[in-house]
């Protein structure tokens, strides 16, 4: 283990031999495409202006991914490089962001996950090609950068391709099959609840054990992301539900409504998002997140989309009118 260790190490440095300031920035700027905020964005542009099936495909992918993702940083502990060798420097503009244990990189994971499920079902070959890139961007600048090793990366891809193929032939019958797709959403609930089980009892061990400040942090936001799993994935299942059966939008609309759409989406989610925190956190803990992400995904997903007819509307008159 000592000598693999060192293998990474030594991969890591011959990547940082490589910085320039140019370098830098760029790999500073491209590691946030990983981010929950962008992950948030691109699945509700391609759910709401593209392919709901799609869309559906992605949540799968992205919410048990993270679910996966934590456990194993949970599970297995493992620092950040600079903590496994205090002489290796990073790059420190991201130190930030790099919060938590090393094992598997999660932007990694969020990016092939996210953008390798649009390249795979895409049929666009400018949309795949951009998307592959991303892939290999986003987890290169995780090295870069500095704050995960070649494994933490490796790994993280591995699972993300994982997921993209174990849920793929879920994708291929969405409609065909829809009380599988229920179920599937289930079983994500439940490993989301066995999750923040996991998570509330090693917090527990943690704080009985007099184990050090970033240690118990970590465990905290262990159990609060578990938290934002189990909501997220109960609300997917709802919207599922409903809008199979009553809403049934349409994603086809003019380019300049699709923006409106999404522009439109974004601010009410996001609002929904940062103005339930505050109290939601004072009454229930943790738990609000449960509530508050529960709460978002179904304002995106059933209140939102009931202004779609008005959008397709958009601009239908200007062309009839034309023709």
């Amino acid at each position: 283990m000592t000598e693999f260790l060192a293998w990474n190490m030594d991969l890591l440095r011959t990547v940082a031999a490589m910085r320039t300031p140019l370098l830098d920035a760029f790999n500073a700027l491209i590691t946030h495409i990983g981010d929950e905020t962008v992950f948030m964005i691109v699945l509700m542009f391609v759910f709401w202006c593209v392919d709901k099936k799609r869309g559906y495909y992605l949540m799968m992918v992205g919410f048990t991914g993270t679910l996966l993702n934590q456990f194993l940083k949970l599970l297995l502990r493992i620092p950040r490089p600079w903590v496994l060798d205090p002489e290796f420097e990073i790059v420190e503009s991201a130190r930030s962001r790099a919060a938590g244990y090393s094992f598997p990189s999660g932007h990694t994971q969020n990016a092939v996950g996210i953008f390798g499920g649009i390249a795979g079902t895409s049929r666009h070959r400018g949309v795949k090609l951009a998307c592959i890139v991303i892939a290999v961007l986003v987890p290169f600048s995780r090295l870069y950068l500095g704050v995960h090793t070649p494994f933490d990366v490796a790994a993280a891809a591995a699972a993300a391709v994982a997921l993209l193929l174990l849920f793929d032939p879920v994708y291929r019958r969405i409609e065909e099959k829809p009380r599988f797709t229920a179920g599937i959403f289930l079983c994500m609930i439940l490993c989301a609840l066995l999750f923040r089980r996991y998570a509330q009892t090693q917090q527990l061990l943690a704080v009985s054990q007099g184990l050090p400040e970033e240690d118990l942090a970590n465990f905290a936001g262990a159990v609060k992301n578990a938290c934002c799993m189990l909501g997220a994935s109960v609300g997917a299942l709802v919207v599922y539900l409903l809008e199979r059966k009553y809403i049934k939008f349409e994603t086809a609309a003019v380019w300049w409504a699709q923006l409106l759409k999404l522009a439109g989406g974004l601010v009410l989610v996001v609002g929904v998002k940062s103005v339930l925190k505050a109290p939601l956190y004072a009454l229930m803990g943790a738990d609000g997140d449960a509530v508050r992400y529960g709460v978002m995904i179904l304002t995106a997903g059933v209140l939102w989309p009931l202004t779609f007819r008005w959008f397709g509307r958009l601009g239908r008159k200007k062309a009839d009118t034309l023709q």
